[in-house]
C-alpha cells in the first residue's frame, strides 16, 4: 500500500493480472486521464443505475470527454432487484448494440449491484471484455468492487449465477460517499467491521474508537477504506477462487443472504444490514456451540448498534418465513458442499474460522431459540 497526499493506492497482487485500487477524493474527475493511459484507443460502455446517473455520471462523462474518449451509457433501475437475468440480458445486448469490441472497456459506475451486474456482463460479452470498477457506495468500495466476484441473483438465492472476473482497475472516489444516503453508508460499514471480526481484532478495536470520524468523513474514513481494501486484497491474492481461506470473507453472509431472500431483495433489508445481523447471528451461534465468549458477542452487538445497524431478526420490518423455510434458503448458499452446511464461525473477535459440516438441526434449533 503506497500513499501520497492526494490518494492511496492498494495493489491486488495477482501476477500479470494485478490491478490497483485508487482511493482518493477526485478519482472520478481524473478517471479519463487514467483510462486513456491504461487503455489507449479503447471505447467505454458505462453501466450505471438511475440514482448514480444523476449524482455521479456527469463527472465521469466530463472526465472522459476531456480526454476525447468515446463512450456510451447503459442505465438500469436502482436496487438489488436489478441483479436479474432480465437486466443481465439488457446490459449484454446494449454492449453489443453499441458495437463495443472485445478490446473496449466496460465501466461499472455504482454500488455493489452495478459492479456485480456489469462485471458479469463483461465476463461473457464477446467471450470476455475487460472492465473497470468505479464504486460509489461504501460497501462497494471496501468489498464488492475488489476480488472479481461478479453475478446476479436467482429465484433460488443470492449471487448463485456469476463468474470470477477480475477488474483491470478500481477507482474509489471518496467524494462519491458525500451524496450517499446515511442508511446506505451505515449498511456499507458492516463490511468494514467484518474485516476486524474475521482476523484483525486490533482493527475492530480501532473502528470502535474511530467510528464517529469515519461516519463524519474525517481522516479515519480514508484509512478505514484503505485498510479494508488491503485486507481483502491480501485474501484474494491467497485464494482467488474461494477454495479455502477466502470463504472467511463471508462471515455473516450465510445468514444474511438467506434473510435478503426472505425479504424479497427489497428495501426492507439492505445487503449490509443483512450482513450485520448475520455477523451477530454467527457470533451468537458460535457462543451457543461453546466456541465464543459472551463478552465478545456483546461487544460486537454494541458496536454495530452504535453504528446504527440492525442486530436482531426483530429489527427487520414485516414478517419473516418460518424457520424451516429459512433453513431451506440457507441450504442454497454457495458454500454448501454435498449437502453439508458451511458456516463461518468464531472463537472471538478476530478469530473466525471455516466450519464445513454444520448440522442443519443445530441451526434450526438456534434460530427457533432467538425468534
Amino acid at each position: 500500500m503506497t500513499d501520497n497526499p492526494a490518494e492511496t493506492i492498494v495493489t491486488v497482487p495477482l501476477g500479470d493480472r494485478a490491478y490497483d485500487i485508487v482511493i482518493g477524493r477526485n478519482a472520478i474527475d481524473s478517471a479519463g486521464e487514467r483510462l486513456k493511459t491504461l487503455f489507449p484507443g479503447a471505447r467505454f460502455g458505462i453501466v450505471t443505475d438511475e440514482n448514480v446517473a444523476e449524482a455521479q455520471l456527469p463527472r465521469l462523462i466530463a472526465s472522459l470527454n476531456a480526454q476525447g474518449l468515446a463512450h456510451t451509457t447503459i442505465t438500469v433501475a436502482a436496487g438489488e432487484a436489478s441483479k436479474s437475468y432480465a437486466n443481465f440480458e439488457h446490459v449484454v445486448d446494449a454492449v453489443l448494440a453499441a458495437k463495443l469490441e472485445r478490446n473496449d472497456i466496460v465501466i461499472a459506475l455504482g454500488g455493489g449491484v452495478i459492479g456485480d451486474l456489469a462485471g458479469f456482463a463483461a465476463s461473457v460479452a464477446r467471450r470476455g471484455m475487460d472492465f473497470v470498477q468505479v464504486p460509489t457506495s461504501l460497501l462497494a468500495q471496501v468489498d464488492s468492487s475488489v476480488g472479481g466476484k461478479t453475478g446476479i441473483n436467482s429465484q433460488y438465492g443470492k449471487n448463485l449465477v456469476g463468474a470470477f472476473h477480475q477488474p483491470r482497475l478500481v477507482l474509489a472516489d471518496l467524494s462519491a460517499l458525500d451524496t450517499l444516503p446515511e442508511r446506505q453508508f451505515r449498511a456499507g460499514y458492516a463490511e468494514v467491521a467484518k474485516y476486524g471480526l474475521i482476523d484483525d481484532a486490533e482493527f475492530f478495536f480501532w473502528l470502535e474508537d474511530n467510528f464517529n470520524d469515519i461516519a463524519s468523513g474525517g481522516p479515519a474514513r480514508a484509512e478505514a477504506i484503505a485498510r479494508s481494501c488491503a485486507a481483502k486484497a491480501r485474501v484474494v491474492a491467497e485464494d482467488e477462487r474461494e477454495t479455502g481461506a477466502r470463504a472467511l470473507l463471508n462471515l455473516g453472509h450465510t445468514f444474511g443472504h438467506a434473510l435478503e431472500k426472505a425479504t424479497g431483495y427489497s428495501d426492507r433489508l439492505l445487503h449490509g444490514e443483512g450482513v450485520a445481523i448475520g455477523m451477530v447471528l454467527a457470533h451468537q451461534f458460535s457462543q451457543k456451540l461453546g466456541l465464543c465468549p459472551g463478552q465478545d458477542v456483546s461487544r460486537v452487538i454494541a458496536h454495530l448498534q452504535s453504528a446504527g445497524l440492525p442486530t436482531t431478526l426483530a429489527d427487520i420490518p414485516g414478517d419473516l418465513p418460518p424457520t424451516s423455510q429459512l433453513i431451506d434458503m440457507i441450504a442454497q448458499d454457495k458454500k454448501v458442499s454435498r449437502g453439508a452446511l458451511t458456516f463461518i464461525l468464531t472463537r472471538g473477535i478476530g478469530q473466525s474460522f471455516i466450519e464445513r459440516n454444520v448440522d442443519p438441526a443445530q441451526v434450526h434449533a438456534f434460530l427457533e431459540d432467538i425468534r
